[in-house]
């Protein structure tokens, strides 16, 4: 098994949104473990970033972003789909990549149903985590950069930064 290690996951979102593409997204449910690679993500960078949650500040629902690096912030997006995102970075600064997708499981809410990703596993530590982790097994796909969707919410340069990134 070649578990991410936690320098890994200091790195910034940005950096890492595309460096997570490719990594095998694994999940044990009941002692089974599924395994699937990562093929689409997106990164939101700071409280100045107006599509990232902790724009606003520090609150209760974005105090896992505050943390260090590798940890699983889960939210609820309109009340029925459980999103993925993975903590970056140093302790202190708000950053986060959203795993938007996995082999054979395009959308955020898709592949998080099917892997039974819920909002129990938020806060979860993916370096050691039995439940929840990334693997790297070496593959580096090819992809391609796009600006970010579904946050019709966000500035139009947040919007438009290319910060979406998907594998060819």
């Amino acid at each position: 098994m070649n578990r991410i290690k936690k320098e890994f996951y200091q790195n910034s979102a940005v950096d890492l949104a595309p460096a997570l593409l490719g990594k095998l997204l694994c999940r044990n449910i009941e002692g089974e473990i599924y395994k699937h690679r990562v093929t689409e993500t997106e990164c939101y960078f700071g409280e100045s970033d107006t599509a990232c949650h902790a724009h606003k500040g520090k609150t209760e629902r974005t105090k896992i972003l505050y943390e260090e690096g590798g940890i699983a912030y889960i939210y609820l997006c309109y009340g029925i789909h459980s999103l993925l995102n993975i903590v970056t970075g140093e302790k202190g600064f708000p950053q986060a990549v959203l795993i938007r997708g996995i082999e054979g499981y395009i959308g955020p809410g898709r592949l998080t149903k099917h892997l039974q990703i819920d909002r129990n596993l938020n806060g979860e530590d993916l370096v050691f985590s039995k439940k929840l982790w990334l693997e790297d097994d070496g593959f580096t796909p090819h992809y391609k950069v796009s600006k970010r969707v579904g946050i019709d919410y966000a500035s139009e340069e947040d919007r438009n930064r290319p910060w979406r990134f998907i594998v060819d």
